[in-house]
């Protein structure tokens, strides 16, 4: 009891700053065993190899490129999955035709439909963008759903009981109870998009980080290789970030368990 007391008292900033000198011990560490070395070069060569991709004139290319797919895809799948999971709550027929195709296409690798997209909308943009909204309306849709069926039964007799029509009872009582799901589909939903991105971008793309990666991996480049997967790795903690944002102005009232 003691101990946790006294860790409990060590601020959040310094446990961040633990946390990233050990992970810096162990990178140095696997720089200098001959077996890691050529797949972690140290700190220094890797981010010195930023330069190397700015001389190149790829490096902002690529982040662009890519952010610009990974925000169209989950914006389009979001705004897809929140009607198709709603209806699939509320009326019977709609789940049961559409339930199996989602569960069905949900457990296939994005990396197996890749070609089929790209005999479909052919190379570029477009492949990526339907790659990505494809994962990410899947996951969101199957999240969503189960928060609008999770909502209290007793709530919607009630609020039927009282006169209100389905419009209602979807803007008053199942949209409020669903909203922490909404806010969990969308941090699967951008995690979805960001781990669907080297798949997506298999898709004949000239530029991005996905794309970037395969390449240099052609080329046996492991430093910018490795640089890259670290971007990837912060864009995805900054929309993490944000998505907490939104969680805190949105779902205030909730009551959290303190860690």
């Amino acid at each position: 009891m003691n101990n946790k007391n006294k860790t409990s008292k060590i601020p959040k900033w310094a446990w961040l700053m633990i946390s990233l000198a050990t992970a810096m011990v162990l990178w140095y560490v696997l720089s200098l065993i001959p077996k890691t070395s050529r797949s972690f070069p140290n700190l220094v060569v890797t981010f010195k190899s930023v330069f190397t991709m700015i001389e190149r004139e790829v490096f902002w290319k690529d982040i662009s490129s890519s952010l610009i797919s990974v925000v169209a895809g989950f914006a389009i799948g979001f705004v897809l999955s929140l009607p198709a999971a709603i209806l699939m709550a509320w009326y019977g027929p709609v789940r049961n035709i559409i339930e199996p195709w989602i569960q069905f296409i949900r457990n296939i690798p994005p990396l197996a439909y890749v070609p089929l997209v790209v005999i479909s909308a052919g190379v570029g943009r477009k492949s990526q963008i339907i790659v990505i909204t494809i994962a990410t309306f899947l996951i969101m849709t199957v999240t969503i759903y189960q928060g609008v069926i999770n909502v209290d039964e007793t709530l919607i007799k009630a609020a039927r009981v009282l006169g209100a029509t389905d419009k209602d009872i979807f803007l008053k009582v199942i949209a409020p109870a669903t909203l922490p799901f909404i806010i969990t589909a969308i941090r699967l939903g951008s995690s979805t998009a960001l781990t669907t991105l080297i798949a997506a971008e298999s898709t004949g793309a000239i530029a991005g980080l996905g794309m970037r990666i395969r390449s240099l991996n052609n080329s046996f480049e492991s430093a910018p290789m490795l640089l890259y997967i670290i971007i990837i790795g912060i864009i995805g903690m900054l929309i993490e970030k944000l998505v907490k944002f939104i969680e805190r102005r949105f779902t205030g009232w909730q009551e959290k368990r303190e860690v």
